[in-house]
């Protein structure tokens, strides 16, 4: 099995067998995509955002890697897809759900336009236990920042869900709080089959 790697959470993908219709929600660049399509020749990617100036690079640097017949830009709305049901293989996002009020309605989303038996694969910032962890997070991992991006970040890590949180959520929507895990000290990651037929 082969794993492709984001910033320290894992997604197995079964090697010769990536022919799949993926979304990435909250895309942003696109380098998630342009990573899955790099690994796998056979793969497709819906590449989402809410954010023109995102897009606009995202669409720069797909160019770029002459990915224009795989890697697909939508300028969508997470929590409100126009997608129909069961349309994706994979729906996965990087660090999109602390940026949204109602985090439910991103994995509403998620869930109804993955097919049955597909892949579910979200992974975003871990809200500290308290502020002296918060501030050692920042003062680890945005040392080099200048002030404004250490508020950033810790604003984000401030608005990020707790593992108890995002694990309630998920299993209002029928799946196992284990399917929830920290991943590292400043993420969660879920990842889960849709085999709840």
């Amino acid at each position: 099995m082969e794993t492709l790697t984001a910033d320290g959470s894992t997604l197995n993908l079964e090697p010769g067998t990536f022919n799949i219709d993926v979304v990435d929600l909250g895309t942003g660049t696109a380098q998630i995509p342009l990573e899955l399509c790099r690994r796998y020749p056979d793969c497709r990617v819906m590449a989402a955002d809410a954010a023109v100036n995102m897009l606009e690079l995202a669409r720069y640097n797909v160019e770029i890697a002459s990915l224009t017949q795989r890697i697909e830009l939508a300028h969508v709305d997470a929590k409100q897809l126009p997608f129909t049901d069961a349309m994706f293989d994979v729906v996965m996002s990087n660090s999109i759900v602390h940026h949204i009020p109602e985090p439910i309605r991103v994995l509403r989303e998620a869930v109804r336009v993955v097919r049955s038996g597909g892949l579910l694969f979200f992974r975003d910032l871990l809200r500290p236990d308290s502020d002296q962890q918060l501030r050692h997070l920042v003062a680890t991992y945005a040392a080099g920042a200048n002030e404004h991006q250490q508020r950033m970040f810790a604003e984000s890590l401030h608005a990020a869900l707790s593992l108890d949180e995002i694990r309630q959520l998920i299993t209002s929507l029928g799946f196992p709080a284990a399917s929830v895990q920290q991943t590292t000290d400043r993420h969660w990651t879920w990842s889960a089959a849709d085999d709840r037929d």
